[in-house]
């Protein structure tokens, strides 16, 4: 039996089905990444947080939850998580809010962020990217999906951490130690999906990488995603490059690279 969609006015069962083909993609490596990892859930709906909790902690991560915008933006300041779990539509301070605090913060900057909103327009998807969301999951979801999503953004993190060096291609440096990206020396904040993605662009020396190879490289090998995710994280990220935009080209039919552009780029 198919497992139910958790949102607003769905079944709220703690009972869960037997993991599908997808969820066993990342049995072997979930519960090793899961250990240690400090999970903050921001969710003011008390039975979904709590159903979130009791999914998180049964894999072995360690789950925080609060209601509302204020209560996050201390907690997270006192103990900066791994990873935090945010809805959009909040009392006090909104997810949007949020997100734009913690991004001015050295403290929380680089914590990854996954997004729950029932808005589900492209629009809304590309607003959640530009503020800085990592990832973005539209109500009603099941948890089999949040949780391989927690996988995998808990993953392109840690492969992340292990690069030392910096890259200038243009007007764009990027510095893989200190987490850092300036054009023309003007420092620009990304999520760390965004670096993932303009550090592999960048480093690409010009070759057009396709959207499988930019799944694989940026949100790991294995995610059940469409081609259209990359395509949204692509616009985000040209939108925060400002004048520098046009160094991220697409080459129709293939996918995208990193090189300076010439008349008649798309």
């Amino acid at each position: 039996m198919s497992p139910l969609p958790y949102g607003r006015g769905s079944d709220r069962t703690k009972t869960l089905p037997a993991p599908g083909l997808i969820f066993r993609r990342y049995a072997d490596s979930l519960k090793p990444m899961a250990a240690g990892k400090n999970i903050l859930v921001v969710e003011d709906e008390t039975d979904l947080a709590e159903l979130i909790d009791y999914n998180l902690t049964r894999e072995g991560y360690a789950c925080r939850c609060v209601g509302d915008g204020a209560a996050a933006l201390e907690e997270a300041r006192r103990r900066p998580p791994d990873l935090i779990i945010l809805d959009r539509m909040l009392p006090r301070f909104s997810g949007d809010e949020l997100i734009a605090r913690w991004r001015n913060d050295a403290a929380t900057a680089a914590v990854p962020i996954i997004m729950l909103t029932a808005r589900a327009e492209e629009s809304d998807e590309l607003v959640g990217f530009a503020l800085g969301a990592d990832d973005y999951i539209t109500k009603p979801f099941s948890m089999k999906l949040l949780l391989a999503r927690v996988a995998a953004v808990l993953r392109r993190g840690r492969t992340g951490a292990t690069d030392a060096d910096s890259i200038t291609v243009g007007p764009v440096t990027l510095d893989r130690s200190r987490h850092e990206v300036r054009v023309h020396d003007i420092p620009v904040s990304l999520t760390s999906t965004e670096f993932k993605l303009l550090k592999t662009l960048m480093a690409s020396n010009g070759r057009v990488l396709t959207r499988d190879h930019l799944i694989d490289a940026v949100l790991g090998h294995g995610v059940a995603v469409v081609d259209r995710t990359i395509d949204v994280h692509v616009a985000a990220l040209r939108k925060k490059l400002g004048e520098a935009s046009s160094w991220v080209h697409t080459v129709r039919g293939a996918g995208y690279t990193f090189r300076e552009p010439v008349a008649g780029d798309a």
